[in-house]
């Protein structure tokens, strides 16, 4: 009997120095000493700020304003992206008001493609950018024919040589990712058109738009090649972006957004008008605000 009392409390002693051994740890600031990162308490910050302070735009002729304003001519006032236009009302003067002209800056190129945006990146990070808005893809499926359009696989390799060239400069960049256009129902809108088609003869995306009034077999094969290849370029977007914690793609809003007469360019019937420009910094605004992707 001695020897069990000796042992309970030897046991009992023991178990004491633990609990007090715990309870130092957690009064004294170790491992302890607050909630843990992955408990319900924890408040990580916001990956996303929906209020950036600056804004770059790379791409082609649609964020430089081509043919909004003038024929054949580029008009970055209209830019749905940076443009100063009170009519367009762009993503830069919802987010930045009057700060606007100085805290954004316009590195899209009229006729670019997938393969030029790294460049495009690398100038725009000069300027240490918080937001970075991306629109592209649409020349890479306006070839001359179905066979000279980008591959999904390189689209692919170019999209992410350009984010990793931008998270070099720019880790912690918000990246904006909008869809290339449904150029099918572009093609469907401006056929009725005779003016739109006369310009379109002049090489307006002629994969989609050569032989406007053809509705052949081949014709429609043509196309159906090019629709194709775009929603292919647009899963591509999306996926890219989605790997990255601080992207957001449009989910594919500006590919569903049905552009009518008013909302492209008067003189192509393929451009997005002013109003077409308003209808993008719409979306665009959105999407960036939103509190979530």
């Amino acid at each position: 009997m001695r020897k069990r009392r000796h042992r309970s409390r030897a046991v009992l002693a023991v178990l004491a120095a633990a609990v007090l051994g715990v309870a130092g740890c957690d009064a004294g600031g170790g491992a302890s000493s607050g909630p843990r990162k992955d408990g319900p308490s924890a408040r990580p910050t916001p990956v996303w700020d929906a209020s950036p302070a600056s804004i770059a735009a790379v791409g082609d002729s649609i964020t430089t304003g081509f043919d909004a304003c003038t024929v054949l001519s580029d008009c970055p006032e209209a830019s749905w992206a940076t443009g100063s236009s009170p009519e367009v009302d762009s993503l830069a003067v919802r987010l930045l008001g009057a700060k606007a002209a100085g805290r954004s800056w316009n590195y899209a190129v009229t006729g670019a493609r997938m393969a030029d945006l790294p460049g495009q990146l690398a100038r725009a990070a000069a300027h240490r950018p918080e937001l970075v808005t991306v629109l592209v893809g649409a020349n890479d499926a306006c070839r001359d024919t179905v066979s000279a359009m980008t591959p999904v696989a390189d689209f692919r390799a170019d999209f992410q040589r350009a984010m990793s060239t931008l998270r070099k400069t720019l880790p912690e960049a918000q990246v904006y990712v909008a869809s290339v256009p449904n150029l099918k129902r572009l093609w469907a809108q401006g056929r009725t058109s005779p003016l739109g088609r006369q310009v379109w003869k002049l090489g307006v995306c002629p994969s989609m738009l050569g032989d406007a009034q053809a509705t052949d077999a081949a014709a429609t094969l043509r196309r159906n090649a090019v629709q194709q290849r775009v929603e292919d370029y647009n899963r591509v977007l999306r996926e890219v972006c989605e790997r990255d914690r601080r992207c957001r793609s449009d989910g594919g809003a500006v590919h569903a957004y049905r552009f009518g007469p008013k909302q492209l360019s008067p003189w192509d019937w393929f451009h997005p008008s002013v109003d077409g420009q308003a209808r993008l910094a719409e979306i665009a605004y959105r999407t960036v605000t939103a509190r979530t992707a």
